[in-house]
């Protein structure tokens, strides 16, 4: 860390202690338990229909799998592929999907924002892990060519305002005592290094999904931990 911060050539999650995994997954676990399908799912336009219908999804930087899980748990009928760059986490995410019995609808594989297989998603997400990408805009391009063409891009980050002032709270400076040693220096050692930051906030974030070719972009709903984000071509 001590290199990181005096080099700039920042650190990537897998050059951290194996432990800060699972305390992440433990982080956000309660949330997306209380909050993803009874409150954050509902909210984009149409989703929560085509999910109990039958979609195909992508979580994308799934860690432990247990957003994805989540989701497959509440609809049976959809198929979940979880992607995210750490093998390691992909062998635990795999491990708990059986656990569960949810490995029939199920996967997992160890690929990038920038490269994961598959075409025609009805829905792409992205739980609290877009800003610590190197290239976010480059993630969302791909994104944008693996939906289907009336496919949603679910965006959910650390909650933020615009600006550091509205940010000065008890919420605002844990996520910014986290960027610092672990989502900052994560994306500065990625191609771009773009650093957004886990208090990048909503205005940054939509010029994220501009950037990346999508003309629909609005703020579905919110906790006070997160900002969820819809976004559509």
């Amino acid at each position: 860390m001590q290199r990181a911060f005096t080099t700039g050539t920042g650190l990537g999650w897998h050059e951290h202690h194996p432990l800060l995994f699972s305390g992440t997954e433990r982080f956000f676990r309660a949330g997306y338990n209380a909050h993803l399908v009874p409150e954050w799912i509902p909210a984009l336009d149409g989703v929560d229909e085509r999910l109990r219908a039958g979609a195909k999804v992508g979580d994308v930087g799934c860690g432990f799998g247990t957003s994805t899980i989540v989701m497959a748990k509440a609809y049976p009928k959809s198929t979940f592929t979880g992607f995210d760059h750490h093998s390691k986490s992909i062998d635990t995410a795999r491990e708990k999907a059986r656990e569960v019995g949810v490995a029939d609808r199920v996967s997992f594989e160890t690929a990038g924002a920038k490269d994961y297989p598959g075409k025609g998603y009805d829905m792409v997400a992205f739980f609290d892990c877009l800003h610590d990408m190197g290239d976010p805009v480059g993630a969302g391009r791909h994104v944008r060519e693996t939906l289907a063409p009336d496919g949603t891009w679910l965006i959910v980050e650390p909650f933020a305002a615009d600006t550091v002032a509205e940010n000065m709270n008890p919420v605002g400076r844990v996520y910014y005592s986290a960027s610092a040693m672990v989502c900052t220096p994560c994306s500065l050692s990625q191609e771009v290094g773009l650093g957004l930051g886990a208090q990048a906030g909503e205005r940054r974030l939509r010029k994220v999904a501009e950037e990346a070719g999508f003309g629909h972009f609005r703020r579905a709903t919110q906790t006070p931990f997160n900002l969820v984000l819809e976004a559509r071509a």
